[in-house]
């Protein structure tokens, strides 16, 4: 049995008080600067200080538990609870489940993004439900005047073998609210799951089915007046000024002004991510009416100058960020991409001696990758309510990361952060997209302004053409070969529209000898951000695309090609700042050589395969594609999956699936382009989008099976599905695909 013990910082901390009712709550707080009793106080793991959680017990043995991070269709909300309740040894039917609202005095890293919820969560939310049921096993002996050592738990209830006693829950709370924490809990043996493993389903199901308002889309209160914003027609451009008279006289229009997202002295922070600070608000009674003012209304732009703006780091210190001036074009991005590849650019990894490789080389093969940029397009459209008052404000809305957004609130609304309630609303999708929630401060500073609630809604138009972008890339692969057609040596050059892709230091680093990745970015004013599996997802599909292009020159199978690799990275391993686990990614391998029947000669497809490691996980996809009757549709996907622990297998089937379909979507349509600053597409009429007809008629899910802690899903399956699909089509017409989209 694994213990979490006393042994850590004591700014991580466990708090227990007493409900009016008589019930229990049961909290957990990570912050620094919180101020507890002796009593309260209890150090506790490391992850304790990344993460919170809470616990509510009611004398009926009904248990609430709050999941802490916002819900995007990845199941968290069902699946961070599960954990807590497996600890907590309580009967699933029994127990309620509450979206906890964005409070960091109760809850901490209310982030859904990353693929790292339930990665970071693990520890702290099995400790949370452990500790509680302690307290409740410590009440009962108390009360019974027995060892606690005797008392044993099961389904919210509480045994003495020995007496023959027993009671639930709900009867021992109001006491075991009293009592001190414990120095130290067990947690129980994976083998000893009952809950953790099993399919539950989703908390919200009945709420979605029934069309009860779930989505901030749907939220209204008395004298809610509805809002729009006018952004720059290109990027470059900026706001000069508008004709207020051209509205004015529009039936329901209320009010109509400029905004400003950033007060001018403040330091952004990694997400705080948008081209166009200066904004048009216009506002009225009904979202027509709005719409109508928003075409008619007469706007001024202006060419943006060059400008500069410090911004803090994702993971700590801070960066001068330079926005150029000018109108930029796709076509001027994809010339001067080129003409980086073929430079010397900055040197990230090096191993042996690749020069010496290349010059003795009996052939090089040189091949290289390009991907557009791409809109995240949530079906859900950005919208966000506010009602801002003089000294306070409430914001509900989609968000993925609300902690991020607090301090440009604060400083954009000059409201203290403690008088700024977020509420969580589940999210139409997100992608990585509602990370970056600058809409929440439009929100709040049309609401001040107007003196009322406000509800905000972006058109598809206004969602697509505003940004945040996937990136645009670039990558050239070459191979060295000796004459006995052994791969001798690799280089890779890969930049992008602003940054590079690669992850120099992942497979196939550490199975070459001389190994050498060098990159560049170049700067722009189109405002981009994280795309599910950011930069993963373009350089899986470029390097998993070469792998299998370069296994056909060498006359080896695509798979054997792979784990021949993997193999040296495992025996003898190449560099020591290699990211991966090869005997793990190995293993993903060959669990989809075995369910794809990979070799099967009988098999009337073309088959692709590609595997990747991302967000600490391992997939590997094989595509399908049945050629018996001259389509292309894909027919058939085979994935193996490494990530750890599964907590609900059939949320985390739909997650793969849905990652799976979206990157056949991604890779066969998407793409958007830039002329004069403008993009090309701003609604799905022309953005084209996969359809039901084109996804897979079969997606088979395996996941492997061991005992580590769980490590991302909603990220993984996405990058290696383009590679997968590329070598498939290959297959099929002979053709090699270098640009996405495929169908471009």
């Amino acid at each position: 049995m694994k213990n979490s013990a006393n042994t850590l910082s004591r700014r991580s901390f466990m708090r227990v008080s007493s409900l009016a009712s008589g019930g229990m709550i049961l909290s957990f707080n990570a912050l620094t600067g919180c101020t507890f009793s002796t009593k309260e106080e209890l150090s506790m793991p490391n992850e304790w200080f990344e993460l919170n959680s809470y616990i509510k017990i009611g004398e009926n043995g009904v248990v609430t538990l709050f999941s802490p991070n916002p819900e995007f269709g990845s199941n968290v909300k069902t699946s961070m609870p599960m954990i807590i309740a497996e600890e907590l040894d309580i009967d699933w039917g029994k127990v309620i489940v509450e979206q906890g609202n964005f409070n960091p005095i109760k809850f901490n890293r209310q982030f859904t993004g990353g693929s790292q919820g339930i990665r970071n969560a693990w520890t702290p939310l099995r400790t949370a439900g452990a500790t509680a049921r302690m307290l409740l096993v410590n009440a009962a002996a108390q009360t019974w005047e027995v060892n606690a050592n005797e008392i044993t738990t099961s389904n919210g209830e509480l045994f003495h073998k020995a007496s023959g006693k027993k009671t639930g829950y709900g009867e021992m709370a109001s006491l075991a609210s009293t009592l001190e924490i414990p120095e130290e809990v067990s947690l129980k043996e994976v083998k000893d799951f009952k809950l953790i493993g099993q399919s539950k389903k989703n908390v919200d199901n009945d709420s979605i089915v029934t069309g009860k308002p779930l989505f901030a889309i749907d939220h209204y209160v008395e004298g809610m007046l509805t809002a729009m914003i006018v952004h720059p027609p290109a990027f470059g451009k900026q706001f000069k000024s508008f004709d207020k008279s051209s509205v004015a006289n529009l039936p329901g229009i209320v009010d109509v002004f400029e905004i400003n997202v950033f007060n001018e002295d403040y330091n952004r922070n990694f997400f705080d991510t948008t081209s166009f600070t200066k904004k048009v608000a216009i506002v009225g009674k009904s979202t027509w009416e709005v719409m109508q003012a928003k075409k008619a209304l007469s706007v001024e732009w202006e060419d943006m100058p060059e400008s500069t703006f410090k911004m803090a780091g994702w993971r700590g210190g801070a960066s001068t960020v330079n926005i150029p001036a000018g109108l930029e074009s796709t076509k001027d991005h994809n010339e001067k991409m080129i003409e980086l590849t073929q430079k010397p650019t900055q040197q990230i990894r090096k191993d042996g001696n690749p020069e010496k490789a290349f010059k003795n080389a009996a052939k090089i093969i040189e091949r290289t990758y390009n991907a557009p940029y791409l809109s995240h397009n949530t079906m859900e459209p950005i919208n966000c309510f506010a009602e801002v008052n003089s000294d306070s404000a409430v914001i509900y809305g989609p968000t993925q990361a609300p902690e991020l957004i607090m301090n440009t609130l604060e400083s954009s609304l000059g409201i203290p952060k403690d008088k700024i309630q977020i509420n969580l609303a589940r999210m139409g999708g997100g992608f990585g997209k509602r990370a970056y929630s600058h809409y929440m401060v439009e929100a709040g500073l049309i609401s001040q302004k107007v003196q009322a609630p406000i509800k905000l809604v972006y058109s598809r138009e206004d969602d697509i053409t505003s940004g945040i972008f996937r990136p645009t890339y670039t990558a050239t692969y070459k191979a060295a070969l000796d004459k006995e057609n052994n791969l001798i040596g690799l280089h890779i050059i890969g930049g992008g529209v602003p940054e590079n892709p690669i992850h120099a230091n992942r497979f196939p680093a550490g199975a070459i000898d001389n190994y050498l990745v060098e990159g560049f970015q170049i700067p722009s004013n189109i405002s981009i951000g994280a795309f599910r599996a950011p930069r993963s997802n373009f350089n899986a599909a470029a390097e998993q695309s070469f792998l299998d292009e370069l296994a056909e020159y060498m006359d080896k199978d695509p798979i054997e090609f792979r784990l021949e690799l993997l193999k040296r990275a495992q025996e003898n391993p190449v560099g020591e700042r290699n990211d991966y686990d090869p005997k793990r990614y190995a293993g993903v391998l060959e669990l989809v050589k075995e369910k794809s029947k990979w070799g099967d000669q009988t098999l009337t497809t073309a088959r692709g395969v590609s595997a990747y490691y991302c967000h600490n996980s391992y997939v590997a996809e094989v595509v399908d594609i049945d050629t018996s009757k001259g389509s292309n549709r894909v027919s058939n996907v085979t994935a193996a999956i490494d990530c750890g622990i599964v907590v609900n297998p059939d949320a985390a089937k739909n997650m793969a699936e849905g990652a799976i379909v979206d990157g056949i979507g991604n890779a066969l349509f998407g793409e958007l382009t830039f002329e004069n600053g403008k993009p090309s597409k701003n609604n799905f009429n022309t953005y084209r989008m996969i359809r039901q007809q084109e996804a897979p008629k079969n997606i088979d899910i395996h996941f492997v099976q061991n005992e580590f802690d769980p490590t991302g899903l909603g990220e993984p399956p996405f990058p290696p599905i383009f590679a997968a699909l590329a070598n498939a089509l290959y297959k099929v017409n002979g053709k090699r695909y270098y640009n996405q989209p495929f169908n471009g």
